[in-house]
């Protein structure tokens, strides 16, 4: 067992853990936050997208011992009670979701795009968020989120 600290969603977890524990596993199962999915487990679906310290990582390719004293927010810890994150907002005014299976990843992959580039093109979506894949739309009301949480006209 080893020991780990970790700011989860703004509140601090101490908690010993198996070193080869998944993070996916880590906040689904020890602390129940299951907004993070688990999809294909390498990695290639985007399902469990969380934030590692400001930056989108992949929750089923990092082991929770690796976030010791950093600070994980998922897709629980976006929103502030009611009011939902602009990126939330833009994807529900766009239908950019259907079966919402990968919901949670694209805001979470979403947000951190919008962090870096502001902006983007359509080209810059696309190619930002093609770690992340979405078996229902089509991508197009995704495309049109994004766009719209970078309060551009579409």
């Amino acid at each position: 067992m080893t020991e780990i600290s970790v700011e989860v969603n703004g509140r601090t977890i101490r908690r010993e853990i198996e070193p080869n524990l998944l993070l996916v596993d880590f906040l689904r199962q020890d602390l129940a936050l299951t907004g993070t999915h688990v999809g294909c487990d390498t990695a290639q679906c985007g399902a469990c997208t969380v934030h590692i310290d400001g930056h989108a990582a992949k929750a089923c390719n990092v082991l929770a011992v690796q976030v010791d004293g950093s600070n994980v927010m998922t897709i629980e810890g976006l929103s502030r009670g009611a009011d939902l994150h602009p990126v939330q907002v833009a994807f529900r005014e766009a239908h950019a979701l259907q079966c919402g299976f990968c919901t949670p990843g694209m805001v979470m992959a979403t947000v951190d795009l919008l962090a870096r580039t502001p902006k983007p093109t359509e080209s810059e979506i696309r190619s930002g968020l093609k770690g992340n894949i979405c078996r229902c739309t089509g991508y197009h009301n995704i495309v049109k989120a994004v766009q719209i949480a970078s309060g551009q006209t579409v």
